[in-house]
């Protein structure tokens, strides 16, 4: 993998010059090279990975499996738009396996996503069935250990 693109990808808040000096490359070639990476789609954008315990801002996450019917013509493409269609989906994946698709969904309370399941899911076209799974606690996202508040995440041991 790209080094430039894994650093990136565990702590998308280094300045261009702590990147290039961790990197050992001169800062105008890594601006550069984050400028082409975004043109080209390859970097979707920069997000916190955010400790929501520690937020006085409540909400449910569910893990939902999803088996569908592909169509003839779109294969899975269209039940995945379809699906990233709902603000209450965060994520959505093709799977192999048991199932076809895993998706991630937020409500403020497990009735809002049972609702949204029984309502909204259920109710496309092609959907044979679903299995929903409450996310009680998370403790780790995208590399990062949320309950060790004395690790290190800056991602740094990563490049050096």
């Amino acid at each position: 993998m790209d080094k430039l693109l894994k650093l990136l990808s565990t702590n998308s808040d280094f300045t261009s010059s702590e990147i290039a000096a961790m990197l050992g490359e001169p800062e105008d070639y890594i601006k550069a090279q984050i400028k082409e990476y975004e043109n080209k789609g390859i970097i979707k954008g920069y997000q916190a990975v955010v400790d929501w315990e520690k937020v006085d801002d409540s909400y449910v996450e569910a893990f939902i499996e999803l088996k569908v019917t592909p169509k003839k013509e779109t294969g899975f493409d269209e039940m995945a738009e379809l699906c990233m269609s709902f603000d209450e989906v965060k994520s959505v994946y093709l799977m192999a396996g048991a199932y076809d698709f895993a998706l991630i969904v937020r409500g403020e309370t497990m009735q809002d996503i049972a609702m949204f399941v029984a309502k909204k899911l259920s109710a496309i076209d092609g959907v044979l069935s679903t299995a929903t799974h409450f996310i009680m606690r998370c403790y780790k996202d995208r590399g990062l250990n949320l309950v060790c508040s004395d690790c290190e995440n800056d991602g740094r041991h990563l490049i050096l």
